[in-house]
């Protein structure tokens, strides 16, 4: 079944985690992703751990690793040897994406700067993904997630209030980068199909993190309001965020006027209340709501209290660890988790892809999500694969060149 980008070859120099994703969502469309990596020690985040996946033979796998890099083969080179250099000069000549995240400028240095490579494959679209951006008065400078998130503003919005900033739990910098790269790569390759040209497409961790700051950079440029941290509940919606109850706690999100009055006719609260009649008002008196349906759950169970919001179509959820959330069956309802044979480790169960696709039809929808995935890929894996295919001249298929 034919998969969006199938027929496109990825060239993946990128390492650690924001490039990785973006390779990674190209290799879950149907790409051919080859992700090249330095010999010996590969990908930093083969060292990341604990926890690590010890085969019985073979090196151990990092799972940080393993998280990242589903659907991709491996390629060992020395970009320092000259006919490692030539070699990836031939790949580059084929491919359609090549994906970097070196500091800016190394590339150039490495002898594939943009003029280099705009000579050698016209049609080639490039990512870049730096820390703080290619250019500017910081441009230089190296990016990682944590320090991102503190320079982005991010973690003075987020944690229990202004005086104990908190990262968020995942790296969300590097993520949303390789997000935001892999949505502009689409975009240059489609727009490769009318100018038949490539071109070179950059983001930062900084830009990604400054692009989801939402009703936080709207405050501030337009209103001239510093939003804070301030732990569970929402900085203009009321109520809305996390509320104790009996055996736990909860998540309640009355967006609107009428999820309010639905909240009140159930626990018989005064919807005129002074203070309570608008949103703004609310907002303005946070903890008075908060102590109010704190005091009304104090009594309920968080199961039974799930249970009667929902009868009454109030949006509301538990805080699931994430044992649990692999464990729930709606998650397994939408291909969340998926099962590969790793070279080394045998049958593994990872995370899946976030898309599902569908094509209409008179019956109905066919679903035509991809199904085959390939694993993580042991380093080097595919040396002998890749280098036969410049040897032979025949290219392989991704599962073929993967299996080395």
């Amino acid at each position: 079944m034919s998969r969006p980008l199938d027929g496109v070859l990825v060239v993946d120099l990128t390492r650690a985690l924001a490039g990785p994703q973006a390779s990674m969502m190209l290799g879950d469309l149907g790409a051919r992703v080859i992700k090249v990596e330095s010999p010996g020690a590969g990908d930093d985040t083969r060292g990341w751990g604990p926890p690590f996946v010890q085969p019985e033979q073979g090196e151990r796998e990092s799972t940080y690793f393993l998280a990242a890099n589903r659907n991709k083969e491996s390629i060992t080179l020395d970009l320092k040897d000259a006919g490692d250099k030539a070699l990836l000069t031939e790949l580059l000549r084929r491919a359609d994406v090549l994906l970097e995240n070196f500091r800016p400028g190394t590339l150039a240095r490495l002898g594939f700067g943009t003029d280099v490579l705009a000579e050698l494959n016209p049609r080639l679209v490039t990512l870049a993904i730096s820390g703080f951006g290619h250019d500017g008065p910081e441009g230089g400078r190296a990016g990682y997630d944590q320090i991102a998130q503190g320079e982005g503003g991010l973690m003075s919005v987020t944690g229990p209030g202004p005086e104990t900033p908190q990262r968020v739990g995942v790296p969300i910098g590097d993520l949303l980068a390789g997000m935001y790269g892999a949505y502009g790569l689409l975009a240059a390759l489609l727009e490769r199909e009318r100018t038949g040209r490539g071109q070179v497409v950059r983001t930062s961790l900084l830009a990604a993190i400054v692009g989801v700051h939402a009703f936080h950079g709207t405050a501030w440029t337009v209103a001239g309001k510093v939003g804070r941290a301030q732990g569970n509940h929402h900085p203009s919606i009321a109520p809305y965020g996390l509320f104790r109850c009996a055996d736990g706690s909860v998540q309640v999100a009355c967006a609107n006027e009428s999820l309010w009055r639905r909240l009140c006719a159930e626990f018989d609260f005064d919807p005129e209340a002074p203070g309570m009649t608008t949103n703004g008002e609310r907002v303005g008196n946070r903890e008075q709501v908060i102590a109010l349906l704190e005091g009304a759950f104090a009594s309920v169970g968080a199961e039974e209290l799930l249970a009667r919001l929902n009868k009454v179509g109030i949006p509301a959820g538990k805080v699931r660890t994430i044992d649990d959330v692999y464990g729930w069956d709606q998650t397994l309802s939408q291909g969340l988790l998926i099962d590969v044979e790793h070279q080394t480790l045998g049958s593994l169960r990872i995370p899946g892809p976030p898309l599902r696709f569908f094509a209409p039809g008179p019956g109905g929808e066919t679903e035509t999500t991809r199904r085959h995935h390939l694993p993580p890929p042991v380093l080097g894996s595919s040396n002998e694969a890749i280098r036969k295919w410049f040897t032979d001249g025949v290219p392989q298929s991704v599962e073929e060149g993967h299996a080395g």
